[in-house]
């Protein structure tokens, strides 16, 4: 937590995330409360990261509340410091229900 100021644009930071507030301040706000009340989100592997122009889309899995889960964050870049996030979260099914055998990544 205390490496995220180093990460972002500051308080100018967009949220696309309906359940964090916009501002550098509010992500961590709501991430220390999420922690007192054990909500966990713990990112294992990085599968890809694409970038283009001010644009990077990181593309991951690990655990949301102890949930294997696949993690796209796409992020805008400004003067070098994550300015905007959008992301998509969802559950991977146990390989055993997976439909077909391409994988989440």
């Amino acid at each position: 937590m205390e490496k995220l100021a180093g990460y972002f644009h500051g308080d100018d930071y967009i949220q696309h995330n309906p359940w964090f507030p916009d501002t550098l301040s509010g992500l961590v706000a709501t991430l220390t409360e999420f922690a007192k009340q054990g909500v966990t989100m713990q990112y294992s592997v990085i599968h890809k990261v694409l970038g283009e122009g001010n644009f990077v889309l990181v593309m991951s899995e690990g655990h949301l509340k102890g949930v294997h889960s696949s993690f796209y964050d796409l992020f805008r870049i400004e003067n070098g410091k994550i300015s905007e996030h959008w992301d998509a979260i969802e559950e991977i099914p146990a390989s055993e229900n997976h439909q077909n055998r391409n994988g989440k990544f």
